[in-house]
């Protein structure tokens, strides 16, 4: 195992349990060295809370806040003496990763550190990553373009609550690389990966994407764009707002599909929501009262899930208008919709489904503006999305 890691301007002495600034010793304790160490010999690897409670605290069982306060310790160490905090990524739920400078260590050392790496599980929500995007321009000066192309996307698709998505950072290992997807997705953690390439001849360029679903190697979204490039900045804001705005209905249908394979009994609070939105989205009484038995052992669930509060109140809203107008379902409605608008602040969807419901059967017209215009200052992309698909199923309906 490597004694001396270097990393930035940093050195490491695992023996001595020492980080080095230059040539002076920090005041990092070992337990914060040894945290730092096995994420820095996995440098761009997920590594577990187990793991890493294992390396500065081996055989003894501790609370996750201890972990929390080290880890805390070293960010503040490495940002202090740099002025950066991007060194180490936190994994909602899943761990840590090392996104900082490129480690000077043996090859040897990195293969026998990837080898032990653990196998993580997915998030309980989709999850993407967006690989850097190939300049096939011949043009190195191009490669700004592809850069920024992916720094755009990745923001937008941020925005989503119900993505995860990886940093950035975190992807740039793979620039220049020939991958295989499924081996991204388990390196990464993900479920899908977005991967495309930007080819500028003249005045034109041609930017292609395809969103991968990375544990069976399926194809979810794949486009081409081809434009003229006057306004290289306008161009790149373009593309990159029609590609997150495919890919989130995408993912979406995506996952809808994932889960009706799934057994049902396996269900959490979100897959259940997603087994009940096609039926919600149907409109029809017997379909909704379905969706309902779902979305109700969704909230049992969580009972502080903005999106299942929601689509509840539509499918009261649904059996009000087309079952008999009970004030039992007028009621329901507006509980649930104001049950979102309090646990959905940056959820759109949650927003969009409650403004509606709240002017519909609350006939609270300065909430229901509150609630939509929150939704489209949020997540616009989605916002429209939502609209449009709720617009056609009520088309459907009436043919």
């Amino acid at each position: 195992m490597t004694t001396i890691l270097e990393f930035g301007p940093f050195r490491l002495d695992t023996d001595a349990g020492i980080l080095f600034h230059g040539a002076e010793p920090t005041p990092l304790g070992q337990r914060a060295v040894a945290l730092l160490a096995l994420l820095v010999r996995r440098a761009g690897a997920p590594v577990s809370k187990e793991a890493l409670i294992e390396a500065a605290w081996p055989a003894q069982a501790i609370e996750d806040s201890n972990l929390t306060v080290q880890m805390a310790a070293v960010r503040r160490i490495l940002k202090d003496l740099t002025g950066d905090a991007r060194w180490i990524e936190t994994l909602p739920r899943r761990g840590y990763r090392y996104v900082g400078p490129a480690v000077a260590a043996p090859h040897s050392d990195r293969v026998a550190a990837a080898s032990e790496a653990p196998t993580l599980t997915l998030p309980d929500r989709p999850s993407v990553a967006v690989l850097p995007f190939a300049n096939l321009s011949g043009d190195a000066e191009q490669d700004y373009f592809a850069d920024g192309m992916v720094d755009d996307i990745v923001t937008g698709l941020s925005r989503i609550n119900w993505l995860f998505v990886i940093a950035r950072n975190s992807t740039f290992i793979y620039k220049g690389r020939a991958v295989d997807v499924k081996e991204v997705g388990r390196e990464l953690g993900v479920r899908y990966v977005l991967e495309g390439s930007v080819r500028k001849t003249g005045a034109w360029v041609r930017i292609t994407g395809q969103l991968i679903d990375a544990s069976t190697g399926v194809h979810v979204w794949a486009e081409r764009y081809d434009r003229r490039s006057e306004d290289i900045f306008a161009l790149q804001d373009e593309i990159a707002l029609s590609v997150v705005g495919a890919i989130a209905p995408s993912v979406r249908r995506a996952e809808i599909k994932r889960v009706k394979r799934k057994r049902p009994d396996s269900l959490d609070a979100y897959d259940l929501v997603l087994r009940a939105q096609p039926d919600v989205d149907s409109g029809m009484p017997e379909q909704v009262t379905q969706a309902l038995a779902l979305l109700e052992r969704s909230i049992a669930l969580e009972p502080a899930y903005a999106l299942a509060h929601g689509n509840a109140a539509m499918c009261h809203h649904c059996l009000f208008l087309r079952a008999g107008l009970q004030e039992v379902n007028r009621a329901a409605s507006i509980r649930h919709a104001r049950s979102a608008v309090i646990h959905g602040q940056d959820d759109a969807l949650a927003l969009t489904l409650a403004g509606f419901s709240i002017g519909m059967d609350g006939h609270d017209r300065p909430a229901a503006f509150t609630a939509l215009e929150s939704c489209t200052r949020h997540q616009p992309i989605i916002c429209a999305d939502l609209h449009s698909r709720q617009r056609h199923a009520r088309m459907g309906r009436r043919s």
